[in-house]
């Protein structure tokens, strides 16, 4: 970890600022056991991974957070995960591959689904208020005015905590005046935004591995 000027703070894996947040989100877990919590948003049985080049956002805010997901496709069982939600009031996103597999019983087949955008500068990906349910995280990051070890509901950089979000109100959080990342990789299990604008949308189908993002 290394201090820059005028409040950013560099990360060489992103993973490393991540770690209280899963640590909170643990924590929130046994809450939920509990009965102290509940956790109403509700994902699907399956991960999936988003790519990017790059990533610049504003008003960043990151806090463990507990997802009640099906344990498979077959949609019969559900069980609490715990991530950690990144979120940007604002995010503007370059060279972003978003991957989905799906093995389909009946066929014998895995099927893999490729979603690409925002080929350039000129032609982004533009987020606001994105909330990403993030299980899996590497980057290169700098952030820029850095607050570690903040209230979750304290915090007030980021957009406010979305609503249903499994939370314990006075556990860990952390934020940011601004964020850049480069070179991301990330596994999630929700990505929920206000609008969400995909420039230059490509998207297909096929059964190689090499459809994945990463």
């Amino acid at each position: 970890m290394e201090s820059q000027v005028r409040g950013g703070t560099r990360w060489k894996r992103f993973a490393v600022v991540m770690v209280p947040s899963v640590a909170a989100a643990a924590a929130i877990g046994v809450g939920l056991a509990q009965g102290a919590l509940a956790a109403s948003f509700s994902v699907s049985g399956q991960e999936f991974k988003v790519k990017a080049g790059h990533l610049e956002g504003t008003g960043f805010a990151q806090y463990g957070a507990i997802d009640t997901g099906y344990t498979s496709t077959d949609g019969k069982t559900k069980t609490p995960r715990a991530v950690a939600v990144s979120s940007f009031k604002h995010a503007e996103i370059t060279n972003m591959c978003q991957s989905v597999k799906t093995e389909i019983p009946l066929i014998g087949k895995t099927i893999y689904l490729r979603l690409e955008a925002g080929p350039d500068d000129k032609h982004k990906v533009i987020a606001e208020n994105l909330y990403i349910d993030v299980a899996q995280l590497d980057a290169e990051a700098t952030f820029t005015g850095m607050e570690i070890g903040v209230a979750v509901q304290d915090q007030s950089k980021g957009p406010a905590v979305r609503k249903g979000d499994g939370v314990l109100p006075g556990g860990f959080a952390q934020q940011a005046d601004s964020a850049d990342l480069t070179d991301v990789e990330q596994t999630a299990w929700a990505t929920t935004a206000g609008t969400f604008k995909l420039s230059g949308l490509s998207m297909r189908l096929g059964t190689s591995a090499t459809m994945e993002c990463f």
